[in-house]
């Protein structure tokens, strides 16, 4: 089973939150695993590609992804690896069944399930402590300046990771800037507004204890060609539903490749 590569130049996640289920999960698998196999920038591990499945697909996700230097994990985990918490999936298990990366502190999990910073700080040490990579998300909930956003931000991730830090060692992290506004809308914030707050939050994350070799990624209506019009700060893109055809995430690849091909990335 393939891992990330340890400094990748770009990061690609998808995550297919409820929209497929089982067989279609697993088709979609295949047919990103066929893409990245034949993809020069993954197979070389410039690019670091994973898929966020529904939970039941992991298993065969990681079968399916691994072997074409893919890779996957859980939209959500549990704070505590076992106990009496019906329903719950710890990071343990997660880790098991071959998940490499643990999306938290989504804006659905904090607007739908209340999800506030305390259990988003406590998910990040569970993903820390079971060797995942927490795909950490924060966001502002309205439209307004690049520097209030980065206040926002900065804030979400000093909050989730100090608690994580007080319960053990850090790790890599990705940060997924989603502006909560952006989710769902029929187009992502400008590139100029994803890239001034992506640039401050980039700057900042780097000056955090253990936090020298993680990045920071765009999500929130993130589709085909964004990419090459975002400043270089912006590692890469976390996907959603313009990803649901292969293609398009195929026609995103591409774009992230010749971006490297172009430009010199921080690693």
């Amino acid at each position: 089973m393939s891992l990330p590569a340890k400094n990748p130049k770009a990061i690609i996640g998808v995550s297919l939150k409820m929209y497929f289920g089982y067989q279609r999960s697993v088709d979609y698998c295949r047919d990103v695993a066929a893409i990245a196999l034949a993809h020069p920038a993954v197979q070389s591990g410039e690019i670091e590609l994973f898929v966020l499945p529904t939970l039941p697909v992991l298993p065969e996700a990681a079968r399916i992804l691994g072997p074409a230097r893919a890779a996957t994990g859980a939209q959500d985990i549990f704070w505590e690896d076992e106990g009496a918490y019906t329903g719950e999936v710890g990071g343990k298990t997660v880790a098991e069944l071959g998940g490499r990366y643990a999306e938290v502190g989504h804006a659905e999990r904090r607007r739908i399930f209340g999800e506030d910073d305390r259990i988003i700080g406590l998910k990040t040490a569970a993903a820390y402590r079971n060797g995942l990579t927490p795909v950490l998300c924060v966001g502002e909930l309205a439209s307004g300046s690049p520097e209030e956003a980065i206040a926002r931000c900065t804030a979400e991730i000093n909050a989730a990771l100090n608690r994580a830090q007080s319960l053990g060692p850090a790790g890599r992290t990705i940060v997924a800037y989603e502006p909560q506004w952006a989710i769902g809308a029929p187009a992502p914030a400008t590139p100029e507004y994803i890239s001034a707050v992506i640039t401050g939050l980039d700057a900042h994350l780097r000056t955090l204890p253990g936090q020298e070799n993680s990045r920071v990624i765009y999500g929130g209506s993130a589709g085909p060609g964004l990419i090459t019009q975002l400043d270089t700060a912006v590692a890469g893109l976390f996907l959603g539903r313009f990803a649901h055809d292969p293609q398009a995430l195929k026609k995103i690849l591409d774009e992230t490749a010749a971006r490297l091909a172009a430009t010199e990335v921080p690693v």
